[in-house]
């Protein structure tokens, strides 16, 4: 490009680089900077004096001895499956639930009703797991907690929530589909918004109904952005959300055996241990996991439906 070709293509598009500035700024200072702190999970790290980085260059380097933290401890098998087992049944709820309520809500005629609707669930979103935590407590508590109340009105006995893991795998599955569901169906009703209007009009004269409309012109369009929201999802199934798992349970130890995954199991031991070479070495195995399942996944895609991939 010349350098007047240059120019003009700066003058032109300022406003929206300027817009862009902002999450360009914070990706450079949040995400790329801190990469170079990887050579942590490669080293013992020790705090010496001249700060941070003196202290990374003067820690002893131990190679993958970090690693070995995370698979040789016996709950090894018990967090790695929690983790990727939670993860997988929140894709395809996530998913099959975001998809059915973005139809649903395309479909309702009374267009304020629907703008309610949308409201009410992109709420959730907006509140941390804290709030949340308090929300669940407000009815799992064995003392005055909503369901427990309401079983003693019927006369049955109360359950204690927090000393019974048989019931957290679908509490959790519950509250993550009802934190993040709004935020996903925006996703899709945006799709099904820009579908052409007239797929439908053509499908209502030849005498489609309802349910082949959206069978043969609504799926189809939405068929792209969910396996590209399938494929970026599967790239973070080794790393949990942290706030579900370590403050909805109330970090209760008989739960454990369904709530702990990599992400609190390792913050516990860093809390205990402070050992940061161990707790970055996780993230940098989450991190490359991560990168290699989602190529491998578009791979897949790519072999199957070219247009559908990412990349």
């Amino acid at each position: 490009m010349k350098k007047s070709n240059k120019k003009h293509f700066i003058r032109k598009n300022c406003p929206l680089l300027l817009m862009v500035l902002p999450g360009a700024a914070w990706l450079l200072i949040f995400k790329y900077l801190p990469m170079f702190g990887v050579v942590i999970a490669f080293k013992d790290f020790r705090y010496y004096p001249g700060g941070f980085i003196s202290s990374m260059i003067h820690s002893e380097w131990v190679g993958f001895k970090n690693f070995e933290f995370l698979f040789s401890s016996n709950d090894a098998y018990i967090i790695i499956r929690n983790t990727v087992g939670y993860n997988l049944v929140f894709i395809i709820t996530g998913t099959i639930l975001s998809v059915a309520f973005a139809i649903m809500l395309n479909e309702m005629t009374r267009k304020k009703l629907s703008k309610i609707f949308q409201t009410s669930m992109f709420f959730p979103y907006f509140l941390s797991w804290v709030i949340v935590s308090y929300f669940v407590y407000a009815y799992l508590s064995s003392d005055k907690g909503i369901i427990n109340q309401m079983l003693l009105s019927l006369g049955m006995d109360k359950t204690s929530w927090y000393t019974q893991p048989k019931f957290w795998p679908m509490i959790l599955v519950l509250v993550n589909n009802w934190k993040h569901l709004g935020y996903s169906t925006v996703y899709y009703l945006a799709a099904i918004c820009s579908v052409d209007k007239t797929y439908y009009e053509s499908a209502m004269l030849d005498g489609a109904t309802k349910w082949q409309q959206i069978k043969y012109i609504t799926l189809p369009h939405l068929k792209p952005m969910i396996i590209t929201l399938t494929i970026l999802s599967i790239g973070r199934i080794f790393s949990a959300d942290f706030g579900l798992f370590y403050n909805v349970p109330k970090q209760s130890g008989p739960l454990f055996p369904v709530t702990n995954v990599i992400d609190t199991y390792v913050y516990r031991a860093l809390m205990y241990s402070g050992d940061i070479g161990m707790s970055t070495a996780t993230g940098l195995f989450q991190a490359v996991i991560g990168f290699l399942l989602i190529m491998l996944t578009n791979y897949i895609v790519k072999k199957i439906d070219k247009d559908s991939a990412i990349f």
